[in-house]
Protein backbone atom coordinates (compact mmCIF):
# COMPACT_ATOMS: atom_id res chain seq x y z
CA UNK A 1 0.00 0.00 0.00
CA UNK A 2 0.98 3.82 0.06
CA UNK A 3 2.32 5.33 2.62
CA UNK A 4 2.36 9.28 3.14
CA UNK A 5 5.66 9.97 5.63
CA UNK A 6 4.94 13.20 7.49
CA UNK A 7 6.60 14.71 10.08
CA UNK A 8 6.25 16.85 13.48
CA UNK A 9 8.18 19.49 12.28
CA UNK A 10 9.74 21.23 9.35
CA UNK A 11 13.51 19.63 8.47
CA UNK A 12 12.62 16.38 10.67
CA UNK A 13 14.05 13.62 8.59
CA UNK A 14 10.84 12.99 6.20
CA UNK A 15 12.84 13.19 3.06
CA UNK A 16 15.64 10.57 4.26
CA UNK A 17 13.02 8.50 6.05
CA UNK A 18 11.56 8.58 2.51
CA UNK A 19 14.83 7.72 0.15
CA UNK A 20 15.17 4.65 3.07
CA UNK A 21 11.56 3.31 2.12
CA UNK A 22 12.09 3.45 -1.64
CA UNK A 23 15.39 1.90 -1.18
CA UNK A 24 14.38 -0.86 1.12
CA UNK A 25 11.12 -1.81 -1.00
CA UNK A 26 11.28 0.17 -3.94
CA UNK A 27 8.64 2.50 -3.98
CA UNK A 28 8.03 5.43 -5.97
CA UNK A 29 7.97 9.19 -4.50
CA UNK A 30 6.26 11.98 -4.76
CA UNK A 31 6.39 15.35 -3.25
CA UNK A 32 3.14 17.02 -4.00
CA UNK A 33 4.75 20.43 -2.99
CA UNK A 34 8.07 21.66 -3.25
CA UNK A 35 8.84 25.21 -1.87
CA UNK A 36 11.95 26.55 -2.46
CA UNK A 37 15.30 24.90 -3.39
CA UNK A 38 14.11 23.92 -7.16
CA UNK A 39 17.80 23.40 -8.20
CA UNK A 40 18.09 20.39 -4.86
CA UNK A 41 14.75 20.01 -4.49
CA UNK A 42 13.54 17.24 -2.54
CA UNK A 43 12.87 14.91 -5.57
CA UNK A 44 16.18 15.63 -6.84
CA UNK A 45 17.72 14.50 -3.69
CA UNK A 46 15.76 10.82 -3.52
CA UNK A 47 17.07 10.44 -7.57
CA UNK A 48 20.96 11.14 -6.01
CA UNK A 49 20.32 8.96 -2.88
CA UNK A 50 18.19 5.93 -3.89
CA UNK A 51 19.70 3.18 -6.73
CA UNK A 52 16.29 1.13 -6.39
CA UNK A 53 15.34 0.99 -9.94
CA UNK A 54 12.30 0.11 -9.08
CA UNK A 55 11.60 3.52 -7.64
CA UNK A 56 10.59 6.37 -10.12
CA UNK A 57 10.14 9.92 -8.73
CA UNK A 58 6.78 11.72 -10.13
CA UNK A 59 6.61 15.47 -10.54
CA UNK A 60 5.61 17.76 -7.95
CA UNK A 61 1.87 19.28 -8.47
CA UNK A 62 3.11 22.58 -7.38
CA UNK A 63 7.05 24.09 -7.71
CA UNK A 64 7.42 27.56 -5.93
CA UNK A 65 9.89 29.74 -5.85
CA UNK A 66 10.93 30.39 -2.52
CA UNK A 67 11.33 28.45 0.72
CA UNK A 68 9.06 29.20 3.10
CA UNK A 69 5.29 28.01 3.83
CA UNK A 70 3.88 26.50 0.77
CA UNK A 71 0.47 28.78 1.46
CA UNK A 72 3.18 32.00 1.29
CA UNK A 73 5.17 31.37 -1.46
CA UNK A 74 2.43 30.44 -3.67
CA UNK A 75 1.08 33.84 -3.09
CA UNK A 76 4.43 35.23 -4.19
CA UNK A 77 4.79 33.14 -7.14
CA UNK A 78 1.20 34.45 -7.39
CA UNK A 79 -0.55 30.61 -7.19
CA UNK A 80 -3.11 29.23 -5.23
CA UNK A 81 -2.55 25.74 -3.99
CA UNK A 82 -5.89 23.86 -4.86
CA UNK A 83 -7.32 20.25 -3.45
CA UNK A 84 -8.65 18.99 -6.83
CA UNK A 85 -5.40 19.78 -8.43
CA UNK A 86 -3.26 17.68 -5.79
CA UNK A 87 -3.90 14.23 -7.48
CA UNK A 88 -2.07 10.99 -6.72
CA UNK A 89 -0.10 9.65 -9.46
CA UNK A 90 -1.16 6.87 -11.82
CA UNK A 91 1.60 3.94 -11.04
CA UNK A 92 1.92 0.39 -11.27
CA UNK A 93 3.76 0.67 -7.82
CA UNK A 94 3.38 1.81 -4.32
CA UNK A 95 4.40 5.46 -3.90
CA UNK A 96 6.30 7.56 -0.62
CA UNK A 97 3.92 10.26 -0.75
CA UNK A 98 5.94 13.02 1.25
CA UNK A 99 4.55 16.22 2.76
CA UNK A 100 6.17 19.58 3.40
CA UNK A 101 6.58 20.83 6.67
CA UNK A 102 3.94 19.65 9.95
CA UNK A 103 0.95 18.06 10.09
CA UNK A 104 -0.46 21.42 10.33
CA UNK A 105 1.39 23.33 8.12
CA UNK A 106 -0.64 25.68 5.69
CA UNK A 107 -0.99 24.85 1.89
CA UNK A 108 -3.53 27.32 1.02
CA UNK A 109 -5.36 29.08 3.76
CA UNK A 110 -7.91 26.92 3.58
CA UNK A 111 -5.87 23.92 2.84
CA UNK A 112 -3.63 22.49 5.41
CA UNK A 113 -1.25 19.27 5.27
CA UNK A 114 -3.65 17.10 7.35
CA UNK A 115 -6.43 18.14 4.83
CA UNK A 116 -4.18 16.68 2.22
CA UNK A 117 -3.84 13.07 4.19
CA UNK A 118 -7.12 12.66 4.85
CA UNK A 119 -7.56 13.51 0.88
CA UNK A 120 -5.18 10.57 -0.37
CA UNK A 121 -6.87 8.38 2.26
CA UNK A 122 -3.50 6.24 3.03
CA UNK A 123 -1.83 5.36 6.16
CA UNK A 124 0.90 7.60 7.90
CA UNK A 125 4.33 7.13 9.28
CA UNK A 126 5.16 9.75 11.17
CA UNK A 127 8.76 11.18 11.51
CA UNK A 128 9.94 12.38 14.95
CA UNK A 129 13.07 13.68 16.27
CA UNK A 130 14.98 14.25 20.31
CA UNK A 131 14.62 17.65 19.63
CA UNK A 132 13.71 19.57 23.47
CA UNK A 133 9.69 20.15 22.29
CA UNK A 134 10.08 17.19 20.25
CA UNK A 135 7.76 14.90 22.70
CA UNK A 136 4.84 18.12 22.69
CA UNK A 137 4.75 17.83 18.87
CA UNK A 138 4.90 14.21 18.67
CA UNK A 139 1.78 13.68 21.05
CA UNK A 140 0.01 16.89 19.16
CA UNK A 141 0.57 15.51 15.88
CA UNK A 142 -0.61 12.11 16.94
CA UNK A 143 -3.73 13.45 18.33
CA UNK A 144 -4.77 15.20 15.58
CA UNK A 145 -4.12 12.80 13.36
CA UNK A 146 -6.44 10.52 15.59
CA UNK A 147 -9.07 13.02 15.61
CA UNK A 148 -9.44 13.14 11.78
CA UNK A 149 -9.34 8.74 11.76
CA UNK A 150 -6.24 9.03 10.03
CA UNK A 151 -4.71 5.55 10.35
CA UNK A 152 -1.26 5.87 11.75
CA UNK A 153 1.75 2.58 10.96
CA UNK A 154 4.04 3.74 13.39
CA UNK A 155 6.97 6.36 14.17
CA UNK A 156 10.17 6.68 12.93
CA UNK A 157 12.80 8.49 14.65
CA UNK A 158 15.55 10.64 12.94
CA UNK A 159 18.57 11.84 14.11
CA UNK A 160 20.55 11.65 17.05
CA UNK A 161 19.30 9.19 19.41
CA UNK A 162 17.50 9.96 23.05
CA UNK A 163 15.95 6.90 24.61
CA UNK A 164 14.01 8.19 27.27
CA UNK A 165 12.15 10.47 24.78
CA UNK A 166 11.39 7.60 22.62
CA UNK A 167 10.59 5.22 25.37
CA UNK A 168 8.14 7.43 26.54
CA UNK A 169 6.56 7.91 22.65
CA UNK A 170 6.45 4.74 22.66
CA UNK A 171 4.90 3.33 25.82
CA UNK A 172 2.57 6.55 25.79
CA UNK A 173 0.90 6.39 22.36
CA UNK A 174 1.42 3.02 21.92
CA UNK A 175 2.41 2.97 18.46
CA UNK A 176 5.15 0.59 16.98
CA UNK A 177 8.46 2.03 16.48
CA UNK A 178 9.24 1.43 13.02
CA UNK A 179 13.04 1.63 12.53
CA UNK A 180 15.24 4.52 13.65
CA UNK A 181 18.08 6.21 11.44
CA UNK A 182 20.69 7.85 12.89
CA UNK A 183 22.28 10.90 12.12
CA UNK A 184 24.39 9.65 9.29
CA UNK A 185 28.19 11.44 8.23
CA UNK A 186 27.15 11.56 5.09
CA UNK A 187 24.06 10.79 3.14
CA UNK A 188 24.30 9.59 -0.41
CA UNK A 189 23.49 6.35 -2.46
CA UNK A 190 26.08 4.54 -0.12
CA UNK A 191 25.02 5.21 2.85
CA UNK A 192 21.50 5.21 2.63
CA UNK A 193 21.87 1.11 1.07
CA UNK A 194 24.17 0.33 3.65
CA UNK A 195 21.90 1.32 6.28
CA UNK A 196 19.06 -0.49 4.73
CA UNK A 197 20.80 -3.62 4.50
CA UNK A 198 21.66 -3.06 8.09
CA UNK A 199 17.77 -2.57 9.51
CA UNK A 200 14.71 -4.85 8.73
CA UNK A 201 12.46 -2.14 7.01
CA UNK A 202 8.66 -3.25 7.50
CA UNK A 203 5.92 -1.09 7.13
Amino acid sequence: MSIVIAGIHTNIGKTICSAVVCQALGYDYWKPVQAGDLENSDSIFIKRVVSNPSCIIHPEAYRLSIPASPHYAAEVDGVTITKANIKLPISDNNIVIETAGGIMSPLAYNYINIDLIEQLSLPVILVSNSYLGSINHTLLSIAVLKQRKIRLKGIVFSGESNPSTESFIKQYTGLPILFSIPALAEVNATSIDNFVKQVSIKI
